[in-house]
């Protein structure tokens, strides 16, 4: 998925070079992410090699997210904005993310949200620390596995139907509903880090969802201490008005999807491994794992 990720977008940005010079960039950093994806693959890596082989593709992520801004072209395209705020008023009666905070302003509850938006990047980052320090690399290759199709489905989307989202669309929030740490930090991070296009579906929602599932399969401990926080980001990012509440809708049911088809390959696999007999795990896995 990820090589034909890279080549389709490969081939996306050629087109564009005549008119968009930038998009010599997306084709060297895919050359790249191509040239890794087939390195790693190579067999008598050593253990740190390994490591890396199962966590590559998140390592790819914050390359190929900045890429997305390149291919719509810095906010030049067209975009469906329309079209989701039809489907927003057909389904929720009203735009939600425009009306909600303005109907319900609380300075406590945009602290919460605003640092559940935050929280994202430890609900991804949380479970695969911890099963590697732990030696549970079956678990962490769950979590790679159904994050990175979440990801690429999503960026596939933002570049075929891109969506600019309230953040673009909407006024923003006033400064009573701002003036707390968390959400200034989050207003910062989105001007330094944010790609237009990207709002639906909320890759946010779709990856902190799986994420959650992936730790919730490996360790229900660890699940149940992430759901909360999973479960105030696909509030947060509507209340915030950081994405329409459809985009976040989308993004529950790709990760719904994505849980669901994960599940069912790994019942085969190990329906699959049982019938040929058990398999020892790596010589640089854990004992846990052994």
């Amino acid at each position: 998925m990820l090589l034909a990720y890279l080549l389709i977008t490969g081939v996306y940005a050629g087109v564009r070079l005549p008119r968009q010079p930038a998009s010599a960039w997306v084709i060297a950093a895919n050359l790249l992410a191509a040239t890794l994806a087939l390195l790693v693959a190579r067999p008598g890596l050593g253990r740190l090699g390994q490591v890396v082989r199962e966590i590559y593709p998140l390592l790819l992520l914050p390359a190929l997210y900045p890429a997305l801004d390149i291919l719509n072209d810095f906010g030049g395209v067209a975009t469906h904005d329309a079209t989701v705020r039809r489907w927003e008023r057909f389904l929720f009666g009203g735009e939600v993310s425009r009306s909600w905070w303005q109907a319900h302003p609380s300075q406590i509850w945009s602290a919460v949200l605003h640092g559940a938006y935050l929280a994202y990047y430890g609900v991804l980052a949380a479970p695969l620390v911890c099963f590697l320090a732990r030696g549970r690399i079956r678990d962490a290759r769950r979590l790679v596995d159904w994050l990175i199709p979440t990801f690429l489905i999503c960026y596939a989307v933002f570049l075929s139907f891109p969506v600019a989202g309230p953040y673009y669309e909407f006024p923003r929030p006033d400064g009573r509903l701002l003036a707390n740490p968390a959400a200034r930090l989050v207003y910062a991070t989105l001007e330094r880090g944010s790609a237009y296009g990207a709002a639906f579906p909320s890759s946010h929602v779709a990856a902190a969802l799986v994420a959650t599932a992936a730790a919730f399969a490996g360790s229900r401990t660890l699940g149940a201490c992430l759901a909360p926080l999973a479960g105030l980001l696909a509030i947060a990012v509507v209340y915030c008005q950081m994405h329409y509440a459809v985009d976040a809708l989308a993004g529950a049911v790709l990760a719904g999807i994505v849980v669901g088809v994960g599940t069912a390959a790994e019942r085969a696999g190990e329906v699959g491994r049982s019938s040929t007999g058990p398999t020892e795990p790596p010589p640089w896995a854990g004992a846990e794992a052994r």
